[in-house]
């Protein structure tokens, strides 16, 4: 309902007015009886997901992401490179000719690119899709029964279905990162047949998008105090084998086009600043005064070497910890 009432972003709005109905009938139905939850579950998955989902898919609205990941499979299948060329950037004014995602994510735009818009070839689908896949493996190679059914529940929470239906593309990487720690969860039925895929579904998260590699930084850490430092190896060279497959092209194809929309933009480094914004802390700093945009680039970096730090003195040694 707060966000239906108060939210300034469209699609975030248009979500939250079609959600909350659907998530206050759960409510009511997760109290009658042995089968209520079950049935709130299915509630909220229609009513806050997959019908909100095909409504903005059908009208076209969505968070700019969106458009951004479709316009990038679109250069990609016509000039070989997702990235507009540096003469274009130079000249542009308008923030979404910027790409801040890697090579990897624009496959998900390929369908409406090739096909035109509609619910089966918008990206969120997709996005789903994957992460519905990605999550419920991660649950059925830890133990845990009934995959599926908590996988709905955890896809028709909120913190699921709001991304998802107005944007979502953090939500496949997310998952990729979550199977691929499971994977590395340890085991003694081919345990360096599990490490390869576990880098594999890494490296593929990190071939998506830059926000995956500490992940995979703190399972190379995971590995190597577990396992040893072959295993580590191991793990290293399947992870890092999928970026330089997938991506290794385009980096050599166009690296001031890469570094320009991956490294400078998300940075807020290039004439054209995001228009990305959030209460978080960050925003609010790089807002408050000129050089807080420097502070707030400084603070990222500390948090990064405190996180490494934390990984040389008390390294984790099994997939909860990490």
């Amino acid at each position: 309902c707060a966000v239906g009432l108060f939210s300034t972003n469209p699609p975030e709005r248009l979500w939250g007015m079609l959600a909350a109905g659907p998530y206050g009938v759960a409510a009511i139905a997760a109290l009658a009886g042995r089968r209520g939850p079950r049935i709130a579950v299915a509630v909220s998955l229609a009513g806050a997901l997959i019908v909100p989902l095909a409504w903005m898919a059908w009208s076209g609205r969505g968070q700019p992401e969106v458009s951004v990941v479709i316009h990038s499979a679109g250069l990609f299948l016509h000039q070989g490179t997702p990235y507009q060329g540096t003469h274009a950037v130079a000249t542009a004014h308008n923030p979404y000719v910027y790409n801040p995602y890697l090579p990897a994510l624009a496959v998900f735009g390929v369908p409406h690119a090739l096909f035109g818009g509609g619910l089966l070839t918008d990206p969120r689908l997709w996005f789903g899709v994957v992460f519905v896949l990605g999550f419920a493996g991660t649950l059925a190679l830890s133990g845990v029964s009934r995959p599926w059914l908590w996988t709905a529940v955890v896809s028709a929470s909120p913190v699921i279905a709001f991304p998802l239906a107005t944007g979502g593309d953090d939500l496949p990487v997310l998952a990729l990162i979550c199977l691929g720690l499971a994977l590395l969860r340890a085991s003694q039925t081919r345990p360096t047949l599990r490490i390869v895929l576990g880098g594999v579904a890494l490296g593929l998260a990190a071939a998506m998008k830059a926000t995956a590699w500490p992940a995979l930084a703190v399972a190379l850490i995971l590995v190597a105090s577990r396992d040893g430092k072959r295993a580590a190896a191991w793990l290293a060279c399947a992870a890092i084998a999928v970026p330089i497959a997938v991506d290794g092209p385009v980096l050599i194809a166009q690296p001031a086009a890469v570094v320009s929309n991956t490294i400078l933009f998300p940075l807020g480094l290039t004439k054209i600043k995001s228009p990305a914004a959030s209460f978080l802390p960050g925003h609010l700093i790089a807002e408050a005064w000129e050089p807080g945009h420097l502070v707030a680039i400084a603070l990222v970096l500390l948090a990064g070497l405190g996180v490494a730090a934390s990984l040389v003195l008390r390294p984790p040694r099994d997939a909860r910890a990490a």
